[in-house]
């Protein structure tokens, strides 16, 4: 077990920042985002959920895909490119760990997503226990332990220092990289600060909210409920809960013409929004009940029906702290996961 006292994190992540590109949940104009580090930049260690994912790292808000340019009658095509070279996402809770992996049963499958893809193998994960869960977190519905977060190397702040254990050879290779600044720690404070977050869990408000009813055996029954018009008529379409998700996956593809050339890019798309998956005949659900009852199937049904009942969900609870009507997961599981349709 390595340590590094708190006081000193931003000299680590200038040694890091050496040889890797990192990112890290930096604070601007008040919100605690993850986003690339540069010297001076003000690091939020202390906050346990960010404003937005993770997920942006690998999977970016917009993205270019290729450019188009015509020469008299010919036609030239170029694919864009990603950013080239090794990085370091540092700082991310378990439940973003756990988002990657189900990002991957998506964005890795044939056809494989070559942009995701060459980010993925670029990245090592820093990944930090949850000191002070707080009472929106639920991850353990979903079988996450914010005290063992998993990543290349696994973190833990406790008595004014930050712990690191190594769980992959890329992330013993890291830890030997940045030794020098490193200094043997203790092994027991890091098991008393894994009993106090797993006792902190244990006594929050959904600390008894499970998976019952909900799965890849229950898409027929809970479709039909007639709750989902309950739950529903709140709802303004807003998509905040799919923007701050970190397991929403769903993009557009549009063209943007600048006059020398036209730009092909990918931006991220809600399943609530209205004109999501608009084609020539119009879209195929149009009505809120509808758009509602589709992003909640495909978390608890759907997603566990195609990928080895895996749920898409990680109990993180940011829908719950950005939705402006309090409408969220867990209503939903509660509301109908245990009703006799």
């Amino acid at each position: 077990m390595l340590k590094i006292t708190l006081d000193k994190i931003s000299e680590l992540l200038s040694e890091i920042n050496k040889t890797h590109c990192v990112y890290a949940p930096v604070e601007r104009s008040g919100e605690v985002c993850f986003d690339k580090w540069s010297e001076g930049e003000k690091v939020r260690l202390d906050v346990l959920k960010t404003s937005k994912s993770a997920k942006g790292v690998f999977f970016p808000q917009t993205e270019d895909i290729a450019r188009f340019r015509s020469k008299g009658k010919e036609l030239e095509i170029s694919q864009a490119k990603t950013e080239g070279g090794p990085f370091v996402i540092f700082g991310v809770r378990a439940c973003d760990v756990k988002s990657f992996e189900i990002l991957d049963s998506v964005f890795l499958s044939d056809p494989v997503d070559s942009f995701y893809k060459a980010r993925r193998e670029n990245a090592l994960i820093v990944a930090i226990a949850c000191s002070k869960p707080e009472e929106t977190c639920f991850c353990k519905t979903f079988s996450i332990d914010p005290a063992g977060p998993s990543g290349d190397v696994e973190g833990y702040t406790a008595n004014g220092a930050l712990y690191f254990e190594p769980r992959t050879e890329k992330g013993k290779n890291f830890c030997a990289s940045i030794a020098r600044l490193l200094e043997e720690g203790d092994e027991g404070a890091v098991r008393a600060e894994k009993e106090k977050i797993r006792g902190i869990m244990a006594d929050l408000p959904f600390s008894s909210l499970t998976t019952k009813g909900w799965g890849k055996d229950e898409g027929n029954r809970k479709f039909n409920s007639e709750k989902w018009k309950e739950l529903s008529d709140a709802c303004i379409g807003c998509g905040a809960c799919t923007f701050t998700c970190p397991t929403c996956q769903c993009y557009d593809v549009r063209d943007f013409d600048n006059g020398r050339e036209v730009i092909r890019y990918r931006c991220w798309d809600s399943c609530m929004y209205n004109d999501f998956t608009m084609m020539a005949h119009g879209t195929p659900r149009k009505t809120r009940v509808e758009r509602f009852r589709q992003r909640f199937m495909h978390k608890l049904c759907y997603h566990p029906e195609n990928h080895g009942g895996v749920f898409s969900c990680v109990g993180c609870g940011r829908c719950i702290e950005k939705c402006p009507m309090s409408i969220n997961i867990v209503k939903v599981m509660r509301a109908i996961g245990g009703e006799e349709i």
